[in-house]
């Protein structure tokens, strides 16, 4: 099967299409064939070098958001040809529809992934859609609800309203009760406000954090998902007693020292599988409060220019990998 794959770190020069063979499920795992996967920046970053500050081991498999069918249940010693009981505590059968975010490897005909950390494919999205959910959603979900606790009635704003993870975070806080303020560039205005904002900021025609305070004075929460200067202004914009979350932005010693000295909540964001909310967030699409944006849609051939879409960072909404096996 194709798989793509780096063995040293770098610029998209390492990044190579390589032949390897299909992997079998061991017990609690399930073995999907991959018909869509999500670009996302951690892909590129992974590539040029933070693959080892995560402990990641060369080579590298790369790809972690993924849609598709399980075609095979692992069963007490992983035996080939599967058939056996699911040790995935009964969540999954050959030709159920799943999306989820692994560790590595999605950008791939096939992987193996842990049962536990799958959901069912929302059934109102093809692959594509289903594939542009996952990761995006859990972030903002696990940084909006997880970290900041934001409830109904409070004040959020988003930075990078027009991003893959800014697009959903919107929709899901709207869903939550939240009155939402975006932040974006003039040209994603109707966009994001499509999306559900409340209030927009263009960015480019004044500092954001002082349009926050124009619009409704201090936040209850702000979510970063831009990062550098971003992050560093979004301190301002909380009021005392709210909470900045990052998604993006490295949290050193010095900013945990000032959002204690302005008396707002500080952490970052890191990814985590969880089905349960998978599960929330399908039914969120199903009851059409939810929808993934993709822009781009590229065959696995031409990753490599995927990657490079993604970093250049002006995509509005998702970049997906169709992978048609």
């Amino acid at each position: 099967m194709q798989t793509v794959m780096i063995d040293t770190y770098g610029d998209n020069q390492v990044v190579q299409l390589a032949q390897v063979e299909r992997p079998a499920p061991q017990a609690g795992e399930v073995l999907v064939k991959i018909h869509a996967a999500g670009v996302n920046p951690v892909d590129w970053k992974i590539r040029d070098g933070a693959g080892q500050r995560m402990g990641l081991t060369l080579p590298i498999a790369l790809g972690g958001e993924i849609s598709g069918v399980v075609v095979q249940v692992g069963s007490d010693g992983g035996a080939a040809g599967g058939g056996g009981r699911d040790e995935g505590g009964g969540r999954f059968r050959p030709g159920d529809a799943v999306y989820g975010i692994i560790r590595a490897g999605g950008f791939a005909e096939y992987v193996v992934a842990p049962a536990a950390d799958l959901a069912r494919k929302p059934a109102s999205l093809d692959f594509i859609g289903a594939a542009a959910v996952a990761l995006g959603g859990l972030t903002a979900w696990q940084a909006m609800f997880g970290l900041a606790r934001l409830t109904r009635g409070q004040r959020l704003l988003i930075t990078g309203g027009s991003g893959g993870v800014g697009s959903l975070a919107i929709q899901l806080a709207k869903a939550a009760g939240a009155h939402v303020t975006a932040m974006a560039s003039a040209r994603n205005e109707a966009f994001v406000r499509g999306l559900g904002a409340d209030d927009f900021i263009d960015y480019t025609a004044q500092p954001f954090e002082a349009a926050a305070r124009e619009v409704d004075m201090a936040m209850d929460v702000v979510f970063d998902t831009v990062g550098g200067d971003a992050f560093a202004r979004a301190f301002s914009a909380v009021k005392r007693g709210g909470f900045l979350v990052t998604s993006v932005a490295f949290v050193s010693d010095a900013d945990r020292q000032r959002a204690a000295a302005a008396g707002i909540g500080l952490a970052r964001v890191q990814c985590q599988p969880d089905a349960a909310q998978l599960d929330a967030i399908a039914q969120l699409v199903q009851a059409g409060q939810l929808a993934p944006h993709v822009e781009t849609v590229l065959p696995l051939a031409q990753i490599r220019a995927a990657l490079a879409l993604s970093q250049a960072g002006r995509t509005r909404g998702k970049i997906v990998i169709a992978i048609d096996g």
